[in-house]
């Protein structure tokens, strides 16, 4: 009997379930790869089943390439993003470990190899289907040729690959029949010819993004032509205009969305000419492009099917939004950010006719007041997004009327406005309230705070920057309130101490915080949030002149996660800047004006640092380390940002008393 029962205590009750079931199990760890990796160190059974179950990988450092790809033979996708320095000797080893498993590989943040490891990578791993060499901007034509030998390549992107010509889209168009999306966004040596020859080779197109290529007309009848293409962005290219245009005698049927932000040389009349017959259009972007008249909405009047429009930095007139209003189709999302010319009157004409409006921006729209607030709220209860930042004519009164009448609101944007805590309790009925932006409103309080933290649980964004009367009695409403917090931002309130601190300790799932500015922090408050939120990714201490070595020994055991830190003015000293260094995910660091750094310690910190990809220092810092360092360093991915900057004492810039009409020397 005892030999029985002592059987039974040690039998691992994962056996009982089938492999089917555990991989289900850690379907659901996909988001949390610290839980997964716990899962597979409970076992070897686990640690087995573990390796096979992963399909995608994003390695630290390129160094352990082989050795990660050997304890995980059965990846898809490849994510190399955080590895700057990947060489061809490298891909090599990526095309002998996946083979044909491989789907997708991510070279966009690599640098170092170039057309002879591309070949081996296609040649070897000949199910590819997603290429993403953005950012290549020592790769050539050579390497073009290379992936023109991945047969079923699907997706390609090519954005700054400026020394790319036609000659090598040629080939891409010629080996790559099974392209829909191409993306050759700055790829500036890349004219109407090549476009013409992709456009002749790759008929199953459905996505392609020109942006910022010198081209011309030349190349828009071929594809206009393709017949699925959903998706054109030509952002930026300014040898297209209204004559050019003019030309076309009908667009592409199965066109979905486009994009023509920064067109300088188009009016409502290229325009015209371009979308003529593109019956399913959907989404249209004019972003700092021609104003927005009536000629030009009388032009769009057609697209039954327009859902989303973006204006942003366009001049407007009342007529043309007026005549926005009269068109059949109902907008789902419509943007007026930075435009100049948006009114109470055309503006509430426009809402009252699209009432089923989701998402509306009409930041920084200066002669808005409350009656468009009034007609918005009024018209379209659906409204989930409302962005308004700096819209400083609309009173405190206007922002009750969101939470009264839409309740639905998931995202609001109120930066830089009159706002207050009545406005903040009227906004907390929206439960499903998930980013909220206070910057600059100095009519909130904690009070405000409060409301939100009692009612919105599903907040995951929240800024606070430079709202002065909040306090750590308000941090700590939200933090008990909204468990799901991922971003914070209370940078430059003087208020805040380490109270705030070892309350935000507390949302586990943090990734981001801001406190810069805050001279009432220290180490204590740091070090309680490394312990409690270990998924932290991005922190900015800038002037938090309390915080030293201690808070970066405890981020450094703790905040494995961190990828970016700002330590400038800190009283951190070559001991807490090597200790950071050990971090294994540490990518971007900037150290301006850390009066405890010596170059022995920061010479130090470079060299333990594998994965830094970004280091902005000060100049005075140059000329003290070895030339032959920094060349190593700059060899290994990363890239140096110098800068000389004078000391700054002040938290607070005279710039910013000059923004409240505050004299510098008034006390």
């Amino acid at each position: 009997m005892k030999t029985n029962k002592k059987t039974t205590s040690n039998c691992n009750p994962f056996d009982f379930l089938t492999e089917e079931i555990i991989f289900t199990i850690l379907d659901y760890l996909n988001d949390d790869p610290f839980a997964k990796k716990s899962f597979s160190l409970t076992c070897k059974a686990l640690y087995s089943i573990e390796s096979h179950h992963r399909k995608t990988l994003k390695p630290l450092r390129a160094e352990l390439l082989s050795r990660t790809l050997h304890r995980y033979p059965h990846i898809e996708h490849l994510d190399l993003t955080l590895c700057p320095r990947i060489e061809d000797s490298m891909l090599n080893v990526v095309s002998l470990a996946c083979k044909d498993a491989l789907f997708s590989i991510n070279l966009s943040r690599s640098r170092f190899f170039t057309n002879i490891g591309l070949s081996s990578l296609v040649s070897s791993c000949c199910n590819l289907v997603e290429i993403d060499l953005s950012n290549g901007v020592e790769l050539n034509d050579l390497a073009a040729a290379a992936i023109a030998e991945a047969k079923n390549l699907e997706k390609l992107w090519l954005s700054r690959c400026k020394l790319i010509t036609d000659m090598g889209i040629g080939c891409v168009a010629v080996g790559c029949r099974k392209l829909r999306l191409i993306c050759l966004k700055w790829c500036l040596k890349v004219s109407d010819l090549g476009l013409q020859l992709l456009a002749l080779k790759c008929k199953e197109i459905r996505s392609l993004d020109l942006s910022y290529l010198q081209i011309t007309e030349k190349c828009l009848p071929s594809i206009l032509q393709l017949q699925h293409l959903e998706d054109l962005v030509l952002e930026g290219c300014l040898g297209i205009d209204d004559d050019a245009l003019s030309t076309l005698q009908q667009s592409c049927k199965s066109l979905k969305t486009l994009n023509m932000s920064n067109c300088h040389n188009q009016s409502h009349v290229g325009l015209s000419s371009l979308i003529n017959g593109a019956e399913n259009l959907r989404e249209l972007t004019l972003a700092y492009g021609p104003a927005v008249t009536a000629d030009l909405a009388k032009c769009l009047h057609t697209f039954s099917g327009l859902r989303l429009v973006k204006f942003d930095g366009c001049l407007v007139k009342c007529s043309g939004v007026r005549a926005i209003g009269r068109w059949p189709s109902s907008l789902k999302e419509l943007s007026f950010s930075k435009c100049s010319g948006v009114a109470d009157d055309s503006l509430s004409f426009l809402v009252q006719a699209h009432k089923e409006l989701t998402k509306l921006d009409i930041t920084c729209c200066r002669m808005i007041t409350y009656d468009s607030v009034d007609s918005i709220t009024s018209s379209c209860p659906s409204l989930t997004s409302v962005g308004m930042e700096s819209c400083s004519l609309v009173p405190k009164e206007a922002f009750v009327l969101f939470g009264q009448r839409c309740e639905l609101m998931e995202e609001l944007d109120a930066t830089d406005t009159k706002i207050d805590d009545e406005g903040l309790k009227s906004i907390s009925r929206c439960s499903k309230l998930s980013s909220l932006k206070l910057g600059i409103c100095l009519n909130i309080t904690d009070d405000g705070l409060k409301h939100i933290g009692s009612s919105c649980s599903k907040l995951k964004e929240l800024d606070l920057y430079r709202s002065l009367g909040i306090t750590d009695e308000g941090i700590a409403a939200v933090t008990s309130g909204c468990p799901e917090l991922e971003i914070i931002n209370i940078a430059y309130n003087d208020k805040i101490t380490d109270a705030s601190l070892i309350s935000l300790s507390r949302c586990s799932r943090l990734r981001v915080l801001e406190i810069r500015g805050c001279p009432h922090v220290s180490s204590k408050g740091l070090s309680a949030v490394a312990v409690g939120c270990r998924q932290l990714a991005v922190l900015d201490i800038k002037k938090c002149f309390n915080i030293n070595d201690n808070a970066m020994l405890q981020l450094a055991q703790f905040s494995q996660n961190l990828k970016q830190i700002n330590l400038s003015y800190c009283s951190v000293t070559d001991v807490g800047l090597l200790a950071l260094a050990s971090m294994n995910r540490l990518q971007n660091i900037t150290v301006l004006h850390l009066r405890g750094l010596t170059p022995n310690g920061l010479a130090a910190a470079l060299l333990t640092c594998r994965g830094i990809t970004k280091v902005k220092l000060h100049a005075s810092f140059k000329p003290l380390l070895p030339k032959s360092l920094l060349d190593y360093i700059e060899a290994l991915g990363c890239v140096f940002h110098w800068r000389d900057k004078a000391f700054q004492v002040e938290i607070d810039p005279k710039g910013w008393k000059l923004h409240f009409g505050k004299s510098p020397e008034a006390p």
